[in-house]
């Protein structure tokens, strides 16, 4: 009997080594004026990999990144797959104190960092007794900083030799990457993501959103976010071209679309308004530009405004624990021939599940029950498939509260519409309850986010003292209109139930993550500082 020897484990590496072999000449990477080819591309990850064996790092060891949108980061997304090491992508925008706790908690034995970011490296190191090498890469699109005694990147590769053997991983028990949450609701959890999910979830965006080697993808969404939604691997996978952006501004998104031909890129709602509101916006023709958008839940507003700029947008849902989206919005037959105003309600909704999750999407109560499917029934959005975490980092018990019942707890609470598609209507913890009845923040938000006065808003439930809370809305109000509490507070009541409008409006800028998601629970613990949390 034959051996199955076509067989092979599945890697994201297998991704980039195809590409270097079909399209060793294209185009892998713009960043400024620099064009990087793919045989370039794979050369510099040899020679990462056999610099970081040459550090000590061996199968298993975790290297830690704390770079921006550059080709480096890229690099790091694959060199330590080669060694069979873990990477540990870190939020370029948290505070030391919460970089410091990360890189201790993953045991990180190498830390990459941009030169930007010295003085708050130089700031934890006593912290990191573990972190054996320091390699600081500096950015020629960056401004000018100090040099610091740490590794130069150039020479760091420049003393290692072009490449090591490669070290093989069991793709489904070896961990590839550790992707840090945001810890608001206390530390941060190492999500653990193994080569197979990687790989299957990759080629997920690439059939999801049409990708191929004629793709010029745009990297406004942070790499270190999820692995970039595993986008370096998907983009990678078809030979498509990465433009770096180390820094969102929508002017450099408008000026790159143009001149680089970009068809896709990702971002959250918050970008999309920010682009959307930029005065770059002024004439744009957004044509042939397929955007992804997650990590909130869309206003149909904010989809119908992009649509009318020419974009094409998909909406997608997932957490960090599923390697990024795990649902899409599936676009139905006739849905494009809608008005625009349908055509973006009907895609506000998070859909069913990606190609590669299968069938794993339910909606169930407190039993594990399905909820029916009557777009009323409120309950807990759980998943199953290739593209759910293996773990928690070093946090069985929380790893096995997720998992409760053989499924992955979300944690958002949601509806299941008769044609199969989800719709998240809140957080567990956003559900506003005001004198024993359940109001959804976000029905509150998406209301609100249809007044012209209104760019971004943000709905948390507040002490009363009849009501136990009551919905107080957070508006920051659109450039050249006037915003009244007032108006605000009775367009509600016209749209929705009295009891769920506002009963308070306060206006300004809302405190938000490096990805773009409102910090409901800052606005929330603000406002019930001093009070007992007492709902009637």
């Amino acid at each position: 009997m034959l051996e199955h020897v076509w067989q092979q484990q599945l890697s994201p590496l297998d991704l980039l080594e195809r590409a270097q072999w079909v399209y060793p000449a294209k185009t892998a990477i713009v960043h400024g004026e620099r064009r990087i080819s793919y045989r370039e591309f794979y050369a510099e990850v040899q020679r990462l990999a056999a610099a970081l064996a040459q550090a000590g790092v061996q199968k298993g060891d975790r290297v830690a990144v704390l770079l921006p949108n550059i080709p480096q980061m890229l690099v790091a997304h694959f060199a330590p797959l080669h060694l069979g090491a873990v990477l540990v992508a870190v939020n370029v925008r948290l505070s030391a104190r919460e970089v410091a706790y990360i890189l201790d908690h993953a045991g990180a034995k190498v830390l990459l960092y941009d030169a930007e970011l010295a003085p708050l490296v130089d700031g934890i190191r006593a912290e990191l007794p573990g972190v054996e090498t320091y390699v600081q890469v500096v950015d020629a699109v960056a401004p000018p900083v100090e040099h610091r005694p740490d590794r130069d990147y150039a020479a760091f590769l420049a003393a290692a030799p072009a490449s090591v053997p490669r070290v093989a991983l069991d793709a489904e028990t070896d961990t590839i990457a550790i992707n840090y949450t945001s810890g608001t609701t206390g530390q941060p959890k190492g999500v653990q993501y193994h080569a197979r999910g990687a790989y299957l979830n990759a080629l997920g965006e690439v059939l999801e959103f049409g990708l191929s080697a004629k793709s010029v993808y745009l990297w406004t969404l942070p790499m270190f976010h999820c692995n970039g939604w595993c986008f370096p691997w998907a983009v990678t996978a078809v030979g498509g071209t990465h433009v770096c952006l180390r820094r969102f501004d929508p002017a450099d998104v408008y000026r790159l679309i143009a001149a680089e031909r970009v068809t896709h890129f990702c971002g959250a709602p918050t970008v999309l308004t920010a682009l959307s509101s930029s005065p770059a916006a002024a004439g744009q023709d957004l044509h042939g530009v397929t955007i992804v958008t997650a990590a909130a839940p869309p206003a149909p507003q904010i989809i119908r405004t992009m649509e009318n700029m020419g974009a094409y947008i998909h909406h997608v849902y997932g957490l960090t624990e599923t390697y990024g989206p795990h649902t899409i919005c599936a676009i139905q037959p006739g849905w494009d021939e809608q008005p625009v105003e349908e055509r973006a309600r009907l895609k506000s909704r998070q859909g069913v599940p990606y190609l590669v999750a299968g069938t794993g999407l339910r909606v169930v109560d407190e039993e594990m029950r399905d909820v029916p499917r009557d777009s009323e029934t409120l309950g807990e959005v759980v998943m199953q498939g290739n593209n759910v975490m293996s773990g928690y980092y070093r946090d069985p018990e929380a790893t096995a509260r997720a998992f409760r019942g053989g499924w992955f707890h979300s944690g958002d609470l949601g509806v299941w519409h008769p044609d199969g598609y989800i719709e998240l209507k809140d957080r567990a913890k956003d559900v506003i309850i005001s004198g024993g009845e359940n109001i959804s923040s976000q029905e509150v938000e998406k209301v609100l986010m249809e007044h012209p006065a209104v760019l971004e808003v943000c709905v948390v439930g507040v002490p009363d003292e009849r009501w136990g809370e009551v919905p107080k809305a957070f508006v920051v109000p659109r450039p050249g209109t006037q915003a009244d509490a007032a108006a605000l507070i009775a367009f509600c009541r016209e749209r929705i139930a009295h009891y769920k409008a506002p009963r308070h409006v306060e206006f300004g800028e809302l405190p938000k993550t490096s990805t773009g998601k409102v910090q409901k629970y800052v606005l929330r613990e603000r406002e019930w500082q001093g009070h007992e949390k007492r709902i009637n």
